[in-house]
């Protein structure tokens, strides 16, 4: 199965076709944002490898409102075997998750697998900003197993079958954890405060991921929230850099409230934090369809349009695609 996050960038897709032509604009969505975002306020080290470290800040952000957070995507990454790091992962996740953190590999990994519960944050107070920069890069780390096309060159690779958690968590360099540790500060900052009160809920998946894979990073109180943790735009003559909001981005926020085809998590808003500019912006979700459509919209009606397009539309186009 394709991921959302995949079709909304292939302009070739149905997803993407249906979404930009029922909502074809945002130009000034897009420039709005820019000008709110200003400057970025943490820019990574040459050393900092971005794309893990945007997954591995994801997970922190998610550990700073989520009482109990799944690991569940981490765990299927380690269950694939695609690394040979299966001890060092689920002794990490075992301890995480409050359970029996001694791991022996005769035991079966499947059957070890099961008892891996939800991480909750509060449990490790305590604990360092090393040490969670560090777990939440080796669940990075441990994610991209089942999502990477190719992982031969992941560092993963470089545990073997009897290393352990703390191999696994000194993966990340020391630039990669003092740029994981600023992101937090700032989040503390500027997005936490933006957040709506009430219980939140993070990794969560929607009625239509049965048909596209997708999985969001927060909902709280009726509104979700993406992460981007881009670097932004070229950088300027002073070495500034501004913020960037692709139209998949956006696309990617309506394509998750279309798959909540039964209203499950009773969705009236989507939200981007932009990570390394600590800034955060929120339009509700029928004030964003009436601007990128150009008039008021039947927001049921279009999810039940959407569903009918990634059930009928899709599923050809990926047939192809394959062959």
């Amino acid at each position: 199965m394709s991921a959302l996050t995949y079709e909304v960038k292939d302009a070739k897709s149905p997803v993407a076709v249906w979404l930009r032509t029922r909502f074809p604009q945002h130009k000034e969505i897009q420039t709005a944002f820019r000008i709110g975002a200003g400057p970025a306020q943490v820019l990574p080290l040459p050393a900092v490898a971005s794309g893990t470290q945007g997954a591995a800040i994801d997970w922190w952000l998610r550990m700073l409102v989520d009482r109990a957070v799944s690991v569940d995507l981490p765990l299927a990454g380690l269950m694939s075997q695609r690394a040979p790091c299966v001890r060092a992962g689920l002794e990490l996740l075992l301890e995480l998750g409050g359970k029996e953190a001694a791991v022996e590999p005769t035991e079966g990994p499947d059957k070890q697998a099961q008892t891996v519960g939800r991480m909750e944050p509060a449990r490790f107070a305590a604990r360092p900003d090393e040490w969670w920069a560090r777990v939440c890069y080796a669940l990075a780390l441990l994610v991209e197993l089942s999502r990477a096309v190719s992982v031969e060159n992941s560092r993963l690779m470089r545990l073997g079958v009897n290393s352990r958690a703390a191999d696994l968590l000194a993966l990340a360099n020391d630039d990669e954890v003092a740029d994981l540790v600023a992101m937090r500060d700032l989040a503390r900052t500027n997005l936490l405060p933006a957040l709506p009160s009430g219980p939140a809920t993070t990794g969560m998946t929607f009625d239509g991921s049965a048909d596209l894979s997708a999985d969001a990073d927060l909902i709280v109180s009726g509104v979700l929230v993406d992460f981007k943790a881009s670097q932004g735009r070229r950088p300027r003559a002073d070495g500034t850099r501004a913020a960037g909001l692709e139209r998949s981005d956006i696309d990617q926020l309506l394509g998750y409230a279309l798959m909540d085809y039964s209203d499950t998590f009773a969705l009236h808003t989507v939200a981007i934090y932009a990570v390394r500019f600590g800034y955060y912006a929120a339009w509700p979700i029928a004030d964003l369809c009436a601007q990128m459509a150009g008039h008021s919209v039947d927001f049921p009606a279009l999810r039940k349009e959407f569903a009918e397009m990634l059930r009928v539309d899709l599923p050809p186009h990926l047939g192809r695609q394959r062959r």
